[in-house]
């Protein structure tokens, strides 16, 4: 009947349809849409019988089918299609009706689509929702932002379908305009570096202590249950774990090393560049899949670069247990670096978000929800203006018990010619940012001598330039 769905999704594809039927499952009417009738159609005949749904062929009975206000989820690719949707809805849309881009768009185009709603009298929110394909049908990670107002009209619906830890929701409103989105970004950019930290484990336990995918599948079950308890050590266990059907081996020894992205994690690295904040491990892991796209390369390397000789260390029992301790102070040092940077756009943009609600929502249903999670919400509780969470005690004493063990690890790797980029990134972003004094000052002295940038003095105030080619002497440049 029209007008009685009280929610619409156009963009059929995976995410999109169990979204769809995620909503429906929780007793709300939804109106279904998508640019091919054949896939709508489909999805009708293999779901309808989940929930309420009204299937539309054209946009205008989709819209026509939804109560006023209209509340519309896009699920289509990010960029030029969400623009392209958007402009088709807009004419079949009143003043007050609320467009939602649930799809990993750049923050900075839900900014720029927030203004251009506004415009026409419509209000538009970029949510991110994390958790893939399980996820949005079972639960997953939101985090909208756009107008709290527009919120409000969508809250029961999105709290409904979220993943659910200890009673509470995981959602909350993140901000205005973009941030939803943001935060979504940033949360991938953890996903890359933590995705990274595992891989150069199993490197590790591979190559170096001399382990096959089925023994270091139980190391990973293992580790699941103590302080690296998280959905990616589980799965990880359960990838290594997996028997090929072809070959009768482990499944993982047949798959290409070539690991693919889709962005987030490039956008999280460019926009900490923007910030100015070290997000290293972040950026290594993004390196490093970059790195791994270079086959043939690595191939003719291979053959003709030096190395080390191959070999396996004695004691691996040890080893084993410094690699866990190293992929947690890794994993510590990835979400301090990922909260920092939010907490600068936050401050830059004027979100004024909430760190410690953040992880909160992160805390079940998406793919970076982990047990420490709680700390970092317990965290932000008790100091909500922290610069990194290496300074709270917890962190702070868990990071120092680790790197006896994480300074072995990233030793015996560079003796064996394993490269753990985020490893050892990740360590030396920890020794650089407790060092009172670092070789900055140097840096410092040769900008000043090849282009005059200048240079401030720990004796006295203001800001100085040498004239080194000249007479040597020194002169004050902010009198």
């Amino acid at each position: 009947m029209a007008g009685q769905s009280r929610i619409g999704v156009t963009g059929l594809a995976v995410m999109g349809a169990n979204l769809a039927r995620n909503i429906a499952r929780h007793g709300v009417p939804v109106a279904v849409h998508n640019r091919t009738t054949a896939r709508m159609t489909e999805f009708i005949q293999e779901y309808g019988h989940e929930g309420t749904f009204t299937g539309a062929e054209r946009l205008e009975d989709f819209v026509a089918a939804l109560e006023k206000p209209r509340r519309i989820i896009v699920m289509v690719k990010a960029g030029a299609p969400v623009d392209g949707v958007i402009e088709d809805l807009v004419p079949l849309l009143d003043p007050g009706d609320i467009v939602i881009d649930a799809g990993n768009s750049h923050f900075a185009d839900t900014k720029r689509r927030t203004e251009d709603c506004a415009r026409r009298g419509l209000r538009f929110m970029g949510i991110g929702v994390s958790g893939g394909e399980e996820g949005a049908l079972l639960g997953p990670s939101i985090m909208p932002g756009g107008d709290p107002a527009a919120y409000a009209q969508v809250e029961e619906v999105l709290t409904a379908i979220a993943a659910q830890v200890d009673g509470t929701p995981c959602c909350t409103h993140v901000g205005p305009d973009g941030a939803g989105h943001y935060v979504k970004m940033v949360h991938n950019g953890i996903e890359y570096a933590d995705i990274q930290l595992i891989a150069e484990a199993y490197d590790l336990l591979t190559h170096v202590v001399g382990l096959d995918a089925p023994d270091i599948a139980k190391i990973f079950a293992e580790w699941n249950t103590g302080d690296l308890e998280s959905f990616l050590i589980e799965i990880t266990a359960k990838v290594l774990a997996k028997t090929d059907e072809r070959t009768g081996g482990p499944l993982v020894d047949v798959i290409v090393d070539e690991a693919e992205q889709k962005g987030t994690g490039r956008w999280t690295a460019i926009d900490a560049l923007d910030l100015g904040v070290p997000l290293t491990g972040i950026t290594e892991a993004v390196f490093a899949r970059t790195l791994s796209a270079l086959r043939a390369e690595r191939a003719a390397a291979a053959a003709t670069l030096a190395g080390p000789a191959p070999g396996r260390v004695e004691n691996g029992s040890d080893l084993v247990d410094d690699i866990r301790q190293a992929l947690y102070a890794s994993k510590v040092v990835a979400y301090a670096q990922g909260f920092a940077q939010m907490r600068a756009a936050s401050i830059a943009n004027g979100w004024n978000l909430d760190l410690g609600a953040m992880a909160t929502i992160w805390r079940g249903g998406c793919i970076i929800r982990a047990q420490f999670l709680n700390r970092i919400r317990d965290a932000y509780a008790q100091h909500p203006d922290l610069d990194n969470l290496l300074m709270v005690p917890y962190f702070t004493e868990a990071v120092a018990n680790a790197q006896d063990a994480w300074r072995r690890v990233i030793v015996k790797a560079t003796e064996h010619g394993v490269a753990i980029p985020a490893f050892s990134s990740s360590l030396s972003y920890y020794d650089g940012y407790r060092r009172e004094r670092g070789p900055a000052n140097l840096i410092q002295g040769l900008r000043d001598f090849f282009g005059a940038h200048t240079y401030r003095r720990l004796d006295v105030e203001g800001s100085f330039h040498t004239r080194w080619a000249q007479d040597g002497a020194e002169v004050r440049t902010d009198s």
